[in-house]
């Protein structure tokens, strides 16, 4: 049996490691920022019904433009986001995941002789996704407590002079807001580099204190400005596995030239039409994970802890002088967190009311505190 070093993989792939999460079976799972409130049994019925009416249909394709899919998606911004021109679905893009979105992003506009540029720590798939379409990726340093500025920003996008800019807005891994400032700052410094794009990646952003700080309302007259986004993790909907993008049509035009024919199945567009038709009641835990988010931030201190702001559904934390050790002893007794890789760190996702409990507790435990 050949292992991976043995195939003729390209010279860019050989000794990478794939993107991966520890996935054990354990009472408490908070490691990968899922939603872990289950979806309302009145959205479970309806996803049912429209996946039971799309299986009798299922020997034909799924409608290649997911025309249906993308007016819920228009809609639910404009109501509930969006502050500038109403979005259409010529304005509006979407995949299996954020990751398929950014995946198009790369095969539109990286590749070859192409530069994309994040600023780290932040989230592991952008350099895996850029290597995986052959184009570089630089890393750029963040400020103090992993903040960013208009001006930190504006001196590396000219500096590197990137074709993609990357934005984490909440950042993941470490839940860092971004002001509108900072994505305006990367937009006029990438247009006088190199005319390149922007990609403000708000997979957290229903989590933030001010929702309203959006890039959303940022498109109007900016063509290179694109918006990614999730159902993974406000909408509870991470097995769904759908991600949208907000931009200008001609980005829309962009992404369709390199996307793989029919690649959103009538299964997940039923199951992302359902969710969306309840969009209130599917964001109704938003308010109690934010809740015990700030719970983990206040407990955490107490401890002697180190929380670092944060806007998301997580919390990273530092002050600790073994962080894998804590990791480990957490999860011997039942609780799975994540060790990004930053030293003296851990990360901890948001749970519910009674895992947040369990988590505050074992932590005590394993500190003696």
């Amino acid at each position: 049996m050949a292992n991976l070093q043995d195939l003729p993989l390209r010279d860019d792939l050989k000794g990478k490691e794939p993107y991966g999460a520890p996935q054990l079976s354990v009472p408490v799972s908070l490691n990968v920022n899922e939603n872990t409130h289950r979806i309302p049994e009145e959205v479970a019925i309806d996803v049912i019904g429209r996946l039971a009416a799309a299986v009798l249909d299922i020997n034909r394709y799924p409608d290649r433009e997911f025309l249906a899919l993308r007016q819920a998606l228009a809609d639910y911004l404009n109501a509930e986001v969006h502050t500038g021109s109403p979005l259409t679905t010529n304005n509006l893009w979407a995949a299996n995941g954020s990751n398929e979105v950014l995946q198009h992003i790369f095969q539109a506009f990286g590749g070859p002789g192409r530069s994309a540029m994040g600023f780290d720590p932040t989230y592991s798939m952008y350099p895996l996704l850029a290597k995986g379409m052959g184009t570089d990726y630089i890393s750029a340093p963040r400020g103090e407590r992993y903040e960013l500025t208009p001006d930190l920003i504006r001196q590396q996008v000219l500096k590197h002079k990137p074709n993609i800019v990357l934005l984490c807005s909440p950042n993941n891994p470490t839940g860092t807001p971004l002001s509108l400032a900072c994505i305006e700052a990367a937009y006029q410094a990438v247009t006088e580099a190199t005319g390149g794009v922007v990609v403000v990646d708000e997979a957290y952003a229903e989590f933030g204190s001010e929702t309203s700080v959006s890039a959303l309302a940022l498109l109007e007259n900016r063509e290179r400005l694109m918006v990614s986004r999730t159902m993974s993790k406000a909408f509870a909907f991470a097995g769904a596995r759908v991600g949208y993008l907000a931009a200008d049509a001609a980005v829309v035009d962009a992404l369709r030239l390199v996307r793989l024919p029919y690649h959103l199945s009538a299964f997940t567009q039923a199951a992302a039409e359902a969710a969306l038709a309840h969009s209130k009641l599917m964001l109704s835990t938003v308010a109690d994970i934010s809740l015990q988010r700030d719970r983990i931030v206040d407990s955490l201190r107490d401890m002697g802890l180190d929380p670092f702001r944060s806007d998301a559904n997580f919390v990273l934390f530092g002050g600790l002088a073994d962080s894998e050790q804590v990791f480990e002893a957490l999860l011997e007794r039942g609780v799975l967190i994540r060790n990004v890789g930053i030293p003296g760190t851990l990360r901890v996702t948001a749970g519910t009311e009674s895992e947040t409990t369990a988590l505050l507790h074992a932590l005590r435990e394993v500190l003696g505190r």
